[in-house]
């Protein structure tokens, strides 16, 4: 009886090693860095590409790279029932025109959920909460700002007792956007709207991956959480 074939490997029509391309993907996804520059700090260590493959590794890789990475923390969360998220949305310029990019942040800050709308009416927060409820399943509490789409979308589905407001206390989500801020004015804002949701999912996914909560543990502790972590980006997609 015939052996089943394995799966092939998503490098295999690749010339570059694996490493290298998983390198590239997470310089130009997690640092504020240009394609140049991820093409330049490469050449330093004896990689030569041109700034354009790594547009094409990051496009083609970092969703699965993303994926990879969600899917393992969501099953190592499932038992988890405490979940508190912080639910704020932030402005994005698309060819001179104001989208809006959703985001859920969890207790830990780490960013569950992000989604692109247009608007930030009701239909657009009820797709992003129905979006991030049917991925994570429901929240103890659901932080907010004032914006009037919440309370709407929410009593629609049923939790709006849930929900909390106050000053200050959405801070966690109001600093998650920060890393996004910053590589933002280095990609010189986005084109597409297609292109800023691919962006937003991979870069929220990576900084999950790489956030070892730096200022609330000691160094020894720190260095251990950072080792882990590049240990296990190197065995994305294995």
């Amino acid at each position: 009886m015939p052996r089943p074939s394995k799966p092939a490997s998503p490098f295999h029509r690749f010339n570059s090693s694996p490493e290298v391309i998983r390198m590239a993907v997470m310089l130009y996804v997690r640092y504020p860095l240009s394609l140049r520059n991820v093409e330049d700090l490469l050449f330093k260590y004896g990689v030569d590409i041109c700034h354009e493959t790594v547009r094409f590794w990051w496009n083609r890789f970092g969703p699965l790279f993303a994926s990879d990475i969600r899917r393992q923390r969501i099953s190592r969360m499932r038992g988890f029932r405490n979940w508190r998220w912080h639910v704020d949305e932030v402005f994005v310029k698309i060819n001179g025109e104001t989208h809006y990019l959703w985001r859920a942040v969890d207790h830990e800050g780490e960013i569950s959920e992000s989604y692109v709308t247009k608007k930030r009416d009701k239909k657009a927060a009820l797709k992003f909460l129905r979006k991030a409820l049917k991925r994570h399943g429901q929240a103890e509490k659901i932080v907010t700002d004032g914006l009037k789409s919440y309370p709407a979308a929410m009593r629609e589905l049923g939790n709006e007792g849930r929900r909390e407001m106050g000053r200050w206390k959405n801070n966690r989500v109001e600093n998650s956007h920060l890393p996004f801020r910053r590589k933002e004015r280095v990609m010189q804002r986005f084109r597409r709207m297609k292109s800023l949701q691919k962006f937003a999912s991979v870069h929220a996914n990576v900084h999950n991956h790489f956030n070892s909560q730096r200022h609330l543990i000691d160094r020894q502790t720190y260095k251990t959480a950072r080792s882990a972590a590049l240990a296990e980006w190197q065995n994305l997609m294995a």
